[in-house]
């Protein structure tokens, strides 16, 4: 029975049930004939010791069909036995496998995420003052650097008042100036130069405060990047906060959130998120020191893969998805890539030193287990139970075997432990160390 189990356990994982349930009723069968048959045979079977060959004759020719119908079941089920069970001695020729011999390796540990892009630095340019659009420096979709002028407001009040507090403070320094003369001659007091050295400051703050009013008046950028859509007109009325009036038609205005919005486009960032257990091996190897590489890809992967680097690993777990978001920085040198598309992120988290890889197809799924099927000396298949400890586009790092063993790839369905192979023509090349 336990020659049965065995062979049982060897065959194809989708036949096992099958022969598992087709081996019970066999036996259930057995049991209920012997049982049936056993009073019988107690019965007859000092009457059978006495028969001669007519009475043997007259028997078989009146229960010849009933005979024959016991033979034939007999001899189907000796067939279905042994083609579910085939003895040693009836296993057929060698099969044809393909192999790869496996050879320690250094292989990446990547880790796939999406994400998206996101800009490195965006400004919404909105007015410090209430005051009216005099004129727009800027257009739609223009490069600027930090410093350009984007807006001049009507800046003619504050220009004046400027001048004026200018002019006072420019008078109230003279006075200073001639007071130092007249306290040497001593026609004034040292109290009356320090009240004109008070004025002189005073003047010079008011004409300082109306210089950074007036400054108000020419709206810059305060970073590189792309203008998006204006959203002003000359002659809008502006306001401070987080509302600008803008005029459409010569009856309605309508409110938009910005005159304009800078965003950097070079660099660009990705944002995406990593789950709790891979947190440990991106946290261990960016202590390393260098920054772990990442590759980006957006829309059609064959077109353009983005090579950068992670910025930084928030300081949080989001518990409610049990992930941690990560921040890389990727070149946008062409300008291709824009904030909010979408993007698939490759994150090199680690490399795994002498690792053997084998292809994910020579992996055996059964219900004990996973294995592979590798080649010994002799040239027979030997079953060996594996551990896959990473797996990644169609290869699988796999512990249970060793170096130089010969994996069984292609036509390991055929096999059985022990079945004789021969190596196919079309062999895969064996797995050279990087």
């Amino acid at each position: 029975m336990s020659k049965i189990h065995l062979i049982l356990s060897k065959l194809p994982p989708k036949i096992q049930p099958i022969a598992q349930k087709l081996l019970e009723q066999l036996l259930r069968l057995q049991s209920k004939v012997e049982e049936k048959l056993r009073p019988y045979w107690e019965k007859y079977s000092p009457q059978i010791q006495q028969l001669n060959y007519d009475q043997i004759k007259a028997f078989v020719l009146k229960y010849k069909w009933r005979i024959v119908g016991v033979l034939f079941v007999l001899y189907a089920g000796s067939k279905i036995i042994n083609y579910f069970f085939p003895g040693a001695d009836k296993v057929g020729g060698p099969v044809t496998v393909t192999t790869v011999v496996v050879q320690p390796k250094e292989v990446p540990l990547v880790i796939e995420a999406t994400g998206t892009i996101v800009s490195n630095n965006i400004v919404d340019i909105r007015p410090m003052i209430t005051n009216t659009v005099a004129k727009i420096l800027v257009k739609d979709g223009q490069e600027v650097k930090a410093g350009d002028l984007l807006f001049q407001l009507d800046d003619r009040n504050d220009k004046a008042n400027y001048d004026k507090l200018k002019a006072l403070a420019d008078d109230a320094q003279s006075q200073y100036l001639r007071a130092k003369e007249l306290v040497a001659k001593n026609f004034i007091s040292k109290a009356g130069l320090e009240t004109s050295n008070a004025n002189a400051k005073s003047a010079f703050a008011a004409a300082k405060a109306a210089e950074v009013q007036l400054s108000f008046d020419y709206i810059r950028s305060p970073i590189d990047g792309r203008a998006g859509i204006v959203n002003v007109f000359p002659g809008s009325l502006v306001q401070a906060g987080n509302v600008v009036s803008t005029a459409t038609n010569s009856t309605a205005t309508s409110s938009v959130g910005s005159m304009v919005t800078i965003t950097q486009l070079n660099p660009i960032n990705v944002q995406f998120i990593i789950t709790e257990k891979d947190i440990p091996t991106v946290l261990e190897n960016q202590l390393d020191g260098d920054a772990l590489t990442v590759k980006v890809t957006v829309g059609d992967a064959s077109k353009r893969i983005y090579e950068g680097k992670v910025l930084v690993v928030d300081n949080q777990v989001d518990p409610s998805i049990g992930a941690v978001r990560v921040k890389a920085q990727i070149p946008n040198d062409e300008m291709t890539l824009l904030p909010g598309q979408f993007a698939r992120v490759f994150l090199e988290a680690s490399t795994l030193k002498g690792a053997l890889q084998v292809p994910s197809q020579a992996i055996i799924l059964s219900p004990n287990g996973k294995t592979v099927y590798i080649v010994d000396q002799n040239d027979k298949a030997v079953a060996k139970p594996v551990k896959v400890l990473y797996e990644y586009q169609g290869q699988a790092v796999v512990d249970g075997i060793a170096a130089g063993d010969r994996v069984v790839v292609e036509g390991k369905q055929n096999l059985r432990p022990g079945s004789k192979i021969r190596e196919s023509k079309l062999a895969i090349q064996p797995v050279n160390p990087s």
